[in-house]
């Protein structure tokens, strides 16, 4: 997968990397769009996202992805008036038969995903604090299944105060491979409300 940008030309891959297990402990950075690109979660008024009651749901369903899914951390998140950009740590404690060929068979993969330490030291001892009895199965245990939690939840919200709402089906996603990049995108998520009319997804009303 190539680097991604995030000027003016910003893009996210939006297919899977080959190969890559997407249960496996990494930090991703996820963008989910409404569908139509419609301004659903609120607009942006002085560099700062007024949040509708659904964009208020979005950031309620985003907290409360670790109460699902207790090996998840969560980083930087925001939501803009039509789409969602957040950060995800999956951070499962290593099953007691890892062995050294299996750490070599990750190490082999055609990822530079770094070790965690080097980081968020605070991401990894909030997790230590979170961690419980998982309730899901292992097929749960995956992006895809975080990603389509978030979005089930805020679409039961819609539904629930009858607000016309929908996502795109799919969703961007990007590996995060080492600390600088880490805090590059971190950065960008941040400042995101201050440069949407330069943001490729924006659209006027």
């Amino acid at each position: 997968m190539n680097p991604v940008k995030y000027q003016e030309t910003y893009r996210i891959a939006s297919a899977r990397f080959a190969g890559w297990d997407y249960g496996s402990n990494a930090a991703y950075f996820i963008t989910i769009c409404t569908q139509n690109r419609a301004h659903a979660f609120g607009e942006v008024i002085d560099g700062k996202v007024s949040l509708t009651l659904l964009g208020q749901a979005a950031w309620d369903c985003w907290n409360a992805i670790p109460e699902h899914f207790p090996f998840v951390v969560l980083d930087e998140f925001v939501a803009m008036p039509n789409h969602v950009h957040g950060i995800v740590v999956i951070d499962k404690p290593p099953p007691a038969n890892v062995t050294h060929a299996n750490n070599a068979n990750i190490a082999n993969a055609n990822v530079e995903t770094q070790n965690f330490a080097s980081l968020h030291l605070g991401l990894r001892s909030r997790v230590t604090q979170r961690r419980s009895v998982n309730q899901f199965g292992p097929q749960s245990q995956n992006l895809a299944s975080i990603v389509r939690g978030f979005k089930i939840g805020v679409t039961k919200y819609a539904r629930c105060h009858q607000i016309p709402f929908a996502w795109q089906p799919r969703y961007h996603d990007h590996i995060i491979r080492n600390a600088a990049e880490h805090e590059h995108i971190r950065k960008y998520i941040i400042e995101n409300p201050q440069k949407w009319a330069a943001d490729c997804f924006y659209e006027s009303k």
